[in-house]
């Protein structure tokens, strides 16, 4: 079943003979082929502007009313890419093995190579399209550092490095748009993959706001749809952010894989109580600079400036060396957990460590002071030119959290702690980026391609662009070029009459409940069983609990949910509603899956599996595989092993220390 299609030959030389080898499609036959994409953040946007520039009759697909409001604009520390502009031994190979390793060695080799490969190329894309990179005073670009590495590879634009990526990709779009390349389609959601004759043949959406459905034909479709964070209620994504697009097309075939690895990120602003229904994430671009500690002493209950320095633990300096605050995210994550269950925590929840930036107001200071020649400045004067620097770096962070806490991080540490914030599994995908349905592409955080068990930061933007800007154009060439006498279907298909009754079938039976309980409090309680029993921390007897739990869930869901308004009109909750059920399906997926890998890798952390130094102990002898799901009915699956092969890279125990 799972063919990854790897190009023979040595690792460094397999995309160029994949791209001179590759079947292409002639500029008039491109006139002819439709592409859907649906999701239009970087991979979205992407790929449609990449598309259409080709020739290609696109339709491009968002729930957003438009495309710049895609969840990727949150993305704030910065892009990846090996340039070695810093000169710090930097290079393909090293972002290459960087990645593998920061994934726990449950990473596709080829993949992983093919995105260091193409990462240089994505930065002068960007650049030429106007992206306003951070810059040195020389006019270079500037890098700062990320975890999981010990180079300065990062290219970022404040903290706001998301959004200007976005605009730029969105600036692409729009002019396929205006070209009639692009058909773009907002506030609409696709709710079901159409097939005809075991090919991907296009899509039956809703149109958000009248409430109707339309068919959509297209010879291949993308989903760049993004991650499934939300499955825990509590995350750093985007209220809207959801799986359903990526489920239905699991559903209709696709495999889905590794859903058990998810991303922790371990600089978010704490939880402050039942009120909330999401999470604010402090970029990781702030440990570049910041220090994380906690009291020595447990229970302290003292400002932490009046800690003096002697009383506080530095923790990940201490335990990791080598890197320090830079560790990866799982690692930073699961230390800030253990030092907070230790009693250690800080705040009024004891649920939080410091992010602190006073040494790094204080080295600033200095060296702004000797730039200018300033002799015999006053302390106050030295962190007044250090705050001024770390302003234009970090400011739009630090205003965010002052907005959001009431307190000044530039007077008094930040409180942290880890919260959901990214999704490695996804649906499976060969080295083209087709699922397993064919015709179906996923790019970017909706397949599992490139991330293994953990993602080092900053790769999120760099994997989306490179799928969307240099992947995809050449691969689904491949497959279209079969396709160039694949006339237009109708609509009227009886595949598609039949998609469509079907989706509607559903609407009217999510609408006849007329139970008692709101979506919303259900997604609450979804998500804690998830975060209590498959979150940071994960063990046998929680995981079979969490089903069960689950699967009560479901059956009370589909009996009690209560969901006001009506079908043919603009009703958010029944979108919602849609969403939640689709994510009551996938936790019971995600758990199975944490339940059957007996390991502790990356991001999964079984209880069982650690070694004596509470780190993460993986079996490389039953385990190094992709673990792939084919949906066969209500809670049944079949799994499906794709064995991972390492030529280049020699898996070890990770060692940041």
């Amino acid at each position: 079943m799972l063919d990854a299609k790897i190009p023979s030959g040595p690792l460094h030389e397999k995309w160029t003979k994949y791209k001179g080898s590759c079947k292409l499609v002639n500029p008039a036959n491109k006139r002819k082929l439709e592409v859907i994409v649906v999701g239009t953040g970087l991979a979205g946007a992407s790929a449609a502007a990449s598309l259409g520039e080709l020739g290609y009759k696109v339709k491009a697909f968002c729930f957003q009313d438009s495309p710049r409001r895609a969840h990727s604009i949150a993305a704030q520390g910065g892009i990846n890419a090996a340039k070695n502009y810093q000169n710090d031994g930097d290079s393909v190979y090293r972002l290459f093995y960087d990645t593998i390793k920061g994934g726990d060695y449950r990473a596709r080799e080829a993949n992983v190579h093919r995105l260091a490969e193409v990462s240089t190329n994505i930065i002068d894309q960007c650049v030429a399209q106007g992206v306003p990179f951070a810059r040195e005073y020389g006019g270079l670009l500037s890098n700062r550092s990320f975890g999981g590495t010990q180079v300065q590879r990062t290219f970022y634009a404040a903290g706001q490095t998301g959004q200007q990526l976005l605009i730029g990709a969105y600036q692409a779009l729009e002019r396929q748009v205006a070209l009639g390349n692009v058909e773009m389609f907002t506030r609409h959601e696709m709710l079901d993959v159409v097939m005809i004759d075991g090919k991907a043949r296009g899509i039956i959406a809703r149109d958000l706001v009248n409430g109707s459905l339309e068919r959509h034909f297209g010879h291949a479709v993308l989903l760049c749809s993004g991650g499934y964070g939300n499955v825990f209620y509590l995350s750093t994504n985007a209220m809207g952010s959801n799986v359903t697009a990526a489920w239905k097309a699991h559903k209709k075939g696709a495999a889905f894989s590794n859903p058990c690895f998810t991303q922790i990120h371990p600089t978010c602003i704490p939880v402050s109580g039942e009120h909330q229904s999401k999470l604010t994430l402090m970029s990781e671009s702030l440990r570049n600079d910041g220090r994380i500690w906690v009291p020595k002493k447990q229970g302290d209950d003292r400002k932490a400036t009046d800690i003096p320095e002697e009383e506080r633990d530095y923790y990940l300096e201490r335990r990791y060396p080598a890197f320090g605050n830079l560790v990866p995210r799982d690692v930073a994550s699961r230390a800030a957990k253990e030092r907070c269950d230790a009693g250690h925590g800080v705040g009024s929840s004891k649920q939080a460590v410091y992010l602190d930036y006073a040494d790094a107001i204080q080295r600033y200071g200095k060296a702004e002071a000797n730039k200018r020649n300033l002799k015999n400045l006053s302390a106050e004067a030295i962190t007044r030119l250090g705050k001024d620097i770390v302003k234009e770096k970090y400011g739009n962070l630090f205003d965010m959290y002052e907005k959001i806490t009431g307190e000044n991080p530039y007077e008094v540490p930040m409180r942290i702690y880890p919260a959901v914030h990214y999704t490695m599994g996804g649906l499976w995908v060969d080295y083209e980026l087709q699922t397993t349905v064919p015709g179906l592409y996923a790019l970017g955080e909706a397949n599992f391609s490139d991330h293994g068990a953990n993602r080092l930061g900053a790769s999120a933007l760099m994997q989306g662009l490179a799928d969307g800007y240099f992947v995809i154009p050449y691969t689904i060439g491949n497959y279209l070029a079969d396709e160039i006498r694949t006339n237009s279907i109708s609509t009227n298909h009886e595949a598609f009459v039949k998609a469509e009754q079907e989706v509607n079938d559903r609407i009217k039976k999510l609408m006849s409940i007329q139970g008692k309980q709101t979506v919303e409090s259900m997604h609450k309680r979804l998500g804690k069983i998830m975060w209590d029993k498959c979150g940071m921390a994960r063990n046998e007897q929680g995981l079979k609990q969490a089903i069960q739990e689950i699967r009560d869930l479901k059956k009370e869901f589909w009996s009690d949910i209560r969901i006001p308004g009506k079908i043919d009109e603009f009703n958010p909750e029944l979108d919602k509603a849609n969403r939640v059920a689709d994510f009551i399906e996938l936790g019971e997926l995600m758990c199975l899956d944490a339940l059957t890998r007996n390991e502790s890798c990356g991001g999964h952390f079984r209880e069982e599996y650690q070694t004596e130094e509470g780190e993460a102990l993986r079996n490389d002898s039953d385990y190094m595989y992709v673990s792939s799901w084919e949906y066969k009915n209500d809670s049944e699956w079949q799994l499906h092993k794709e064995e991972l092969l390492y030529d280049v890279v020699k898996p070890s125990q990770r060692s940041y220390k």
